[in-house]
């Protein structure tokens, strides 16, 4: 009987995918050091979106977590950590110099390999990072990024068996460094055959005792039947997470998969009541966290429109943040036709982020109207080559707006030319800011920018979403306003009739107090809101209470006034040219103040959204009249953010 052994992603990867990376350290320390006594001996502990987002929503530092996790798990244990090659783990591809510094900082912190990919399979971006990574005295796990595409495609060659051999390949023959091969599907969109087969030609090329691991997510309900594919084509190592962050958008439960395995020729080899009560206690550890309904869900449409699971729950939480949410089924709907015409990079960060965030912009401005940042970059070729070329009407755009033209450079020259990246730039950066220029923090402003800075400098607030937190903003809303976010929740719903008439249903039952006099206002009817009511949340119930006499006339009610209403009553109190939001989302930054004088196309002020920067630019030349926003606000699309005059 073969054992296959696994690494446990729950404390990187499942948090990502399930809590959008947002958990504090000290939280899931009980687990991990139970996880140990349970016989694992491989963790993935950090890297991806788990750097930033402990600066971003934690309040924590990435280097102190991963110290305190070696701690834990003595010197022996595998710890593991993920880089997105020359963008090492951040969304912007970096010079070389930061690319050796995040090597030689993550070995200096505890870890001991780095799974190493390029979501384009550019092989150019594997090798530097490779060699750094490999130089630092850490083993380097090289990937080959996969992803099934959407079905009804006329292309045969991207993302088949043969192109990912012929990635392989390339690898062999370029003599990049590496201790390990992983087949890494973010998305879980690859079919049980193309694993199998994949990974059987990967065991034929490669010399013998190498090691292969296999990667994917239960997104779309076929990680156990993947998982199973990759066994029997070879694979030593899958990758597996304990509950509640397995399952759905995240990777299969080890008990699930040492089921599977069960009566067959394969074993996990593990102590299943050890992992029982090690699961019991993480459930019980991670309880107060707010899991989005959608984190642990089978979603179907995600063959169709490839989104990973790391990705899926982090953006929809900032759709909450950005009260967009609403919009989520359309933003899918419409990465399929931004991955087609984007040149089928593998759907995974920072390119699956680069898709999101472009299926966002043509939901909300208009289709292909806004090219971003980071697609145009993209399909220009400033992260690489493409496994196809990108759709020239769509590179024609990009080029326009972004002022770039189409390159086939190696990304690392481009990058080392750039006068804002690299270690020389970032320590002015922190020289600037009066912050201490160690290594580790010159790789925090290098990798997460201005907010990086801000945490230095001890501005920071958490992001992190707790159930009690939810069920507080449920309880303080005035019933009117949570009937009206239900219908704004749902307005795009096909069965928009049917909820309507389910809705007046509920409340037509409702009890009702005594009828008004005849001499009352229209006479009309009062109800009584006295009693505990259940409101549903993403799926989840909340109980929410009104205190006895308490009461509401429906006729009464003012209406919920409209974008175009509130607009008009913002412009009441000055005139002038409004200045308004360019997308929903956080006002990041204003560049102005009142009575500024200001040019036309000056930018003004900069909105957050789905990790883009936003610039909101002056429609005309005046001076700044008023500012009806300030910094931290939320903010909705067309809303007016200052006049001027």
């Amino acid at each position: 009987m073969k054992k296959i052994r696994f690494m446990d992603v729950s404390f990187r990867d499942g948090f990502q995918s399930c809590f959008g990376a947002r958990v504090k350290t000290e939280d899931f320390l009980p687990a991990l050091e139970a996880a140990v006594h349970a016989g694992t001996d491989n963790f993935e502990i950090g890297g991806g979106a788990r750097f930033q987002s402990l600066y971003f929503y934690c309040e924590e530092d990435a280097f102190t977590m991963m110290d305190t996790a070696r701690k834990i798990v003595g010197p022996d244990i595998n710890l593991q950590t993920l880089s997105r090659g020359a963008n090492v783990v951040g969304l912007v591809s970096q010079s070389r110099d930061i690319i050796d510094l995040h090597a030689r900082l993550f070995k200096k912190h505890g870890i001991t390999t780095i799974r190493n990919f390029d979501a384009l399979m550019d092989v150019r971006n594997l090798s530097y990072s490779g060699q750094c990574i490999h130089d630092a005295g850490l083993k380097h796990q090289v990937v080959v990024a996969l992803m099934g595409l959407p079905p009804g495609l006329h292309e045969t060659y991207c993302h088949s068996p043969q192109f990912y051999l012929d990635k392989l390949k390339e690898i062999l023959d370029a003599e990049i460094p590496f201790d390990s091969v992983a087949f890494k599907d973010a998305s879980g969109t690859t079919t049980p055959a193309v694993v199998h087969e994949t990974i059987k030609g990967a065991r034929k090329m490669l010399p013998e005792g190498t090691i292969i691991q296999f990667h994917t997510h239960d997104t779309a309900g076929m990680g156990v039947a993947c998982n199973f594919a990759a066994i029997t084509g070879g694979a030593d190592i899958i990758d597996l997470s304990m509950a509640p962050v397995s399952g759905g958008t995240a990777e299969v439960d080890i008990l699930t998969m040492w089921q599977r395995l069960r009566g067959t020729e394969y074993t996990l080899d593990i102590d299943q009541e050890k992992y029982l009560e090690v699961e019991a206690l993480f459930i019980d550890q991670m309880y107060k966290y707010y899991m989005p309904p959608e984190a642990t869900a089978v979603n179907p449409v995600i063959s169709f429109s490839p989104m990973p699971g790391g990705a899926l729950t982090a953006n929809t939480q900032m759709m909450r943040d950005n009260n967009t949410l609403h919009l989520f089924p359309a933003v899918i709907n419409n990465m399929r036709e931004v991955v087609v015409k984007g040149g089928f990079g593998a759907s995974v960060t920072p390119v699956s982020q680069f898709y999101f965030q472009q299926a966002f912009a043509n939901t909300i401005q208009g289709h292909w109207k806004k090219i971003t940042d980071g697609y145009g970059k993209m399909v220009l070729g400033y992260f690489g080559k493409t496994p196809a070329r990108p759709d020239e009407e769509v590179v024609r755009l990009a080029s326009e707006q972004l002022g770039l033209a189409p390159t086939v450079e190696d990304v690392h020259d481009i990058n080392d030319r750039n006068p804002e990246l690299g270690v020389e730039y970032n320590k002015s950066l922190l020289q600037q800011a009066n912050i201490p220029q160690t290594d580790e923090n010159i790789f925090i402003a290098a990798t997460c920018g201005a907010k990086g800075i801000a945490f230095l400098q001890g501005d920071c607030t958490t992001g992190i979403r707790y159930k009690a937190d939810i069920a507080v903003e449920i309880k303080a809303t005035p019933r009117a306003e949570v009937v009206a976010a239900y219908h704004e929740a749902h307005k795009h719903d096909i069965h928009q009739k049917e909820v309507n008439h389910r809705l007046e249903e509920l409340f037509s039952k409702l009890p009702t107090a005594t009828p008004a006099t005849e001499s009352s206002a229209s006479s009309s009817k009062v109800i009584s809101m006295a009693g505990n009511f259940t409101v549903f949340v993403d799926g989840s119930p909340y109980t929410v209470s009104f205190a006895e006499g308490s009461a509401i006339n429906p006729q009464s009610l003012a209406p919920v006034s409209s974008a175009a209403d509130d607009a008009a009553l913002a412009l009441q109190p000055h005139a002038g040219t409004p200045v308004t939001a360019v997308m929903p989302g956080n006002v990041y930054s204003i560049a102005v103040k009142v009575g500024d004088e200001v040019k036309e196309g000056e930018e003004l002020a900069i909105i957050e959204a789905m990790k883009m920067e936003n610039p909101v630019k002056a429609p005309c030349a005046g001076r700044i009249l008023s500012i009806t926003v300030a910094k931290g606000d939320t903010v909705g699309m067309g809303e007016i953010m200052m006049t001027i005059e």
